[in-house]
């Protein structure tokens, strides 16, 4: 498969050669979306927690005798029924990773790629830098490639000019090729990849790792 690679003024400069399986294939929906609750769950801290009543403070004495008062009997104030007594059956720290083989994450970026290509919002650069860090003149870059929507940014390495420049825009992103995710390619519109990061991906997903 080849696509057009342009430059920083938008203009097409060449032709890249992009490997069928990696932006070709069929997309896989369903890997795709195992993929993305993966991710969104390995995210959870799963951190909450309620406390039970052997754990809340007070209701060491019984509240009244057990006989003889005309009311109904009770051991302490910290059961459940009470004011300010412990839950019953409520939330405890706990982990939500799920785990996936590397053939389906894979799979999943794979599908992903393939479907930002099929849908011709993959573009390709034949370099990515600015001579300082400007927000407006990144602006004007998203311009000349007619980018109105949310974009991606891959970068092959650190590009402090370039992530600076996008840090402040709500709707893009920039992320080092060697780390991107199911979650960064399905949550952005376009996805702006230098020929660098795309050798980088083919090395990257050329085989399982």
């Amino acid at each position: 498969m080849r696509v057009p690679v342009r430059n920083m003024a938008g203009e097409t400069v060449g032709e890249v050669d992009l490997r069928d399986e990696i932006f070709g294939i069929e997309p896989n929906e369903a890997v795709m979306h195992q993929a993305l609750v993966r991710q969104l769950a390995n995210a959870r801290l799963g951190t909450h927690k309620v406390k039970t009543r052997s754990e809340v403070d007070g209701g060491g004495r019984k509240p009244w005798r057990q006989k003889g008062t005309g009311r109904a009997r009770q051991g302490s104030t910290r059961a459940p029924h009470w004011k300010g007594g412990g839950r019953v059956g409520g939330p405890v720290p706990r982990s939500y990773s799920q785990r996936m083989n590397r053939k389906m994450r894979r799979l999943a970026l794979c599908s992903a790629l393939s479907a930002k290509t099929a849908e011709e919002q993959l573009l390709v650069m034949d370099r990515l830098d600015l001579p300082e860090p400007k927000t407006k003149e990144f602006v004007a870059f998203l311009g000349r490639l007619n980018v109105n929507s949310s974009a991606l940014v891959l970068l092959p390495e650190a590009n402090v000019n370039v992530e600076l420049s996008a840090r402040n825009l709500p709707n893009v992103k920039t992320v080092r090729a060697n780390c991107l995710s199911v979650r960064d390619v399905l949550g952005y519109g376009h996805l702006i990849v230098p020929v660098a990061a795309i050798d980088m991906l083919h090395t990257k997903l050329g085989g399982v790792e």
